[in-house]
């Protein structure tokens, strides 16, 4: 079973990042690859071929040579700067990603959701102050006294999720029911925490307060680009995309789920579900804050900071609004992806420079979010753009090939890592809290809840059964895999914006590894139970180093290399020495 992170939430985790000084410096060697670039030619604005400024053009073929697949929209006044395309849409058909290639946007749908609010506020059919009991009678908890504002600065106060999955069937009054029985952090407006189903409330409200269904809300008022266009449409379901889609790769090698999903789909209206091209993204983000889409005083208000989020960072509905501290140049970003599908989406809104940048990718190894936040800076700033470095391939010192460090290798502290060795890559794996320290050296975070180790805390308590949530994950848990004993740690990893801390899971006489990513009140945002070890790829980088192929410097700041039959695992707070046991 598997839950999927917001994107946005892991943009804004990403931000603390940078902002405590604990990010990497820049993208770090790997190994390199030749580009697949859709096409580079001078067109029209309306051909499907990639038009692209020269300066970008070159950066993002040397972001696709190191593994971003996906597609990117730059507007400027509503002008293209850049349509371009990269990579393959489809491994098994060797297809390729263009212009004209449909992504998932995932949360990106939270701002079409917020702009349908907005939308309706301006026909008189909704106020911010509207209550979502007073709209909704049926709604029990007690998130029916949250206000329309509140759902949607996510001040509601609503915790944990109200579906199983994405692609679990949730009908109207299901989703009416489960979302009233979810536990309240805190009384409405009287805290901040994100959440998926305080959109899907919204969803609810735009159906009730439209006297149409929400789908064909959207379709009719807000899909809808000046000119009669219409920006994208569902990747499951109907009014479906249209146009080629780009088929996901999720981290554990597998395909994404490619829609074909028969609903019902109450676990993520309103929260994603929507699909696009970028080039439509783009022109739908600049119809919308030129008062093209919505009127200026809404356009106005949509990107009005709400709640600050610290850091230089505040909420806005359906947005967050980011100062001149991350990028040089204040701008607003939404981003979406991380569940089943494998697409990644971000957004950015740049309004000093009447901008918008949409990227979109279909594989994990370079993000749309790594790319944006690599990229952002200098394409804000007018200068050169950075490139990945590619690693100085090198045989290891002591003239063996990568074979030689292929094994399985112990800490004295009881941890392990088993390396395997393929296609001019090394990989390790951690087992035990130990190794994984190892391997991802534990970061500060500014994140509510006491960093990663408050994060532990949170999770043993949900598998404790302390909340309701809890108690839910529990039987699922139990239906699974049998009954449950003791759950020990095995680790925490903070990477790509999120926390995951892995558990060991006893269930019968099986031992079953997961990992869980829970927010500051302790509700699950993502999950993945079996999970496999955390692990790593490395590329020889000279000298007999490996360093992490992680072409946008998200990674851990780690080295490899195998001195006497011993593993050294070298970080900058020092290093830890493995011996070979197989």
């Amino acid at each position: 079973m598997r839950r999927s992170l917001p994107a946005i939430t892991a943009l804004v985790l990403a931000a603390a990042l940078v902002a405590c000084g604990t990010g990497p410096a820049g993208p770090r060697p790997r190994k390199t690859a030749d580009a697949t670039p859709y096409a580079s030619a001078n067109t029209t604005p309306d051909a499907a071929a990639t038009r692209c400024a020269p300066r970008l053009d070159t950066a993002f073929r040397a972001w696709a040579a190191a593994g971003f697949s996906g597609s990117i929209a730059i507007l400027r006044g509503g002008t293209v700067e850049c349509l371009a395309a990269y990579g393959t849409a489809d491994d098994a058909t060797g297809r390729p990603n263009t212009p004209e290639t449909v992504f998932s946007v995932g949360s990106v749908t939270k701002a079409f959701t917020a702009a349908a609010v907005f939308a309706l506020v301006e026909e008189g059919r909704l106020s911010l102050d509207d209550r979502a009991g007073e709209i909704l009678p049926e709604l029990d908890g007690a998130v029916a006294g949250a206000t329309v504002r509140q759902l949607l600065l996510h001040t509601g106060g609503l915790n944990g999720s109200h579906a199983k999955g994405d692609h679990e069937p949730l009908g109207r009054d299901a989703a009416v029911a489960a979302i009233g029985a979810l536990e309240q952090a805190f009384e409405p407006g009287h805290g901040y925490l994100y959440s998926n189903a305080g959109y899907t409330l919204l969803a609810l409200i735009v159906e009730k307060a439209s006297g149409r269904s929400f789908r064909a809300y959207l379709a009719e008022r807000i899909l809808r680009l000046p000119g009669g266009r219409v920006a994208g449409g569902f990747w499951d379901g109907e009014p479906a995309v249209t146009g080629p889609r780009a088929v996901g790769r999720l981290e554990n090698g597998t395909t994404g789920h490619p829609g074909g999903f028969g609903g019902p789909y109450w676990a993520v209206e309103g929260n994603g579900g929507l699909a696009m091209t970028m080039r439509d993204l783009a022109t739908w983000t600049h119809a919308l804050f030129t008062g093209r889409l919505l009127s200026r005083e809404s356009a106005g208000a949509v990107g009005r900071p709400g709640h600050d989020l610290d850091g230089g960072r505040s909420e806005t509905p359906g947005w967050v609004a980011f100062d001149e501290s991350l990028f040089g140049e204040p701008f607003l970003a939404t981003a979406g992806g991380g569940g089943d599908i494998g697409h990644n989406t971000t957004v950015a809104w740049v309004p000093g420079q009447d901008r918008v940048v949409a990227m979109a990718a279909n594989r994990p190894e370079v993000s749309a979010e790594d790319l944006l936040r690599a990229v952002g800076p200098a394409l804000l700033g007018g200068g050169p753009l950075p490139t990945p470095t590619p690693a100085v391939t090198a045989a290891p010192r002591d003239g063996g090939d990568l074979a030689a460090i292929v094994g399985t290798y112990e800490l004295e502290t009881g941890g392990s890592f088993d390396v395997s060795a393929t296609a001019g890559e090394v990989t390790v794996s951690a087992t035990g809290p130990d190794a994984v320290a190892a391997l991802f050296p534990p970061r500060e975070l500014r994140e509510p809840g006491g960093g990663p180790r408050g994060h532990d805390e949170r999770v043993l308590a949900l598998l404790a059964g302390r909340t309701r949530e809890g108690r839910e994950e529990r039987e699922a848990l139990t239906a699974s895999f049998g009954p449950l004993g003791d759950v020990t740690l095995a680790g925490t990893v903070v990477g790509g914006g999120e926390i995951r801390t892995y558990v060991t899971i006893t269930a019968g006489t099986r031992r079953v590894l997961g990992w869980y990513s829970v927010n500051e009140r302790g509700g699950v945002e993502a999950a993945e139970v079996p999970a496999r070890a955390p692990r790593l790829t490395f590329v020889a980088a000279g000298n007999g180093y490996y360093h992490p192929d992680d072409p946008a410097g998200t990674g851990p700041a780690v080295s490899l290399s195998l001195r006497d039959r011993k593993l050294v695992v070298s970080r900058a707070d020092g290093t830890s020495t493995a011996r070979r046991t197989g």
